[in-house]
């Protein structure tokens, strides 16, 4: 698609600060809006589908409200042994998240969809990113939480803080998704919508 010579508005159907700050990254005026959406995975759904269908719902969620924009939808699982790792919410929860990924590597997966309300075009994808974990002592667990108390995050950590003393290597092609939105991969999705973000 031509990019547009007036820009489309541009949705991010989010409230998390983490994907706020990270899309001020490219640039573009961008205005943000909670999506109503039930989160919870369908009997025998795996992760990457789960994700993939989260982001499209979210996206489609907000449009419906918007039918002039093109919005952005993203959410985010990380997996160990092949079970979902949530958000701790709660000292006790992160404790027992962070002793488990201990030494292991955490898999995250993070589905993105950028929906055109105005033509209906959905593009999709599902990008991975490998965590691999130190060997960590109860001490430095208890340590890092009182300090940082990342417990609005998938993993108990935040790889853009102190969290990133967690790991032993990174592992993937785009570090943004690990903070819950892959810029690398938004780039051609917007660019396909017709707004670039290095302009025509």
């Amino acid at each position: 698609m031509t990019p547009t010579s007036t820009p489309v508005p541009l949705i991010l159907a989010s409230t998390s600060p983490y994907r706020r700050a990270l899309l001020d990254r490219l640039g573009l005026p961008f205005s943000t809006a909670a999506p109503d959406v039930d989160e919870r995975p369908h009997p025998g759904e795996s992760p990457a589908d789960l994700v993939r269908r989260l982001a499209e719902a979210k996206a489609r969620a907000v449009a419906e409200n918007h039918p002039d924009a093109l919005v952005i939808g993203s959410d985010q699982v990380a997996c160990l042994d092949d079970a979902i790792l949530g958000k701790p919410g709660d000292h006790t929860t992160a404790i027992a998240q962070l002793e488990r990924a201990s030494g292991r590597c955490v898999l995250f997966l993070t589905g993105l969809c950028v929906f055109d309300a105005r033509s209906g075009q959905v593009q999709t994808l599902v990008e991975p990113f490998r965590v691999h974990f130190r060997v960590l002592s109860r001490a430095r667990i208890e340590g890092y939480l009182e300090r940082e108390r990342p417990y609005d995050c998938a993993g108990s950590f935040k790889s853009e803080g102190l969290g990133i003393a967690l790991f032993e290597r990174l592992e993937g092609d785009d570090p943004a998704a690990l903070i819950g939105l892959p810029l690398i991969r938004l780039t051609p999705l917007l660019e396909a919508a017709g707004l670039c973000p290095l302009g025509s």
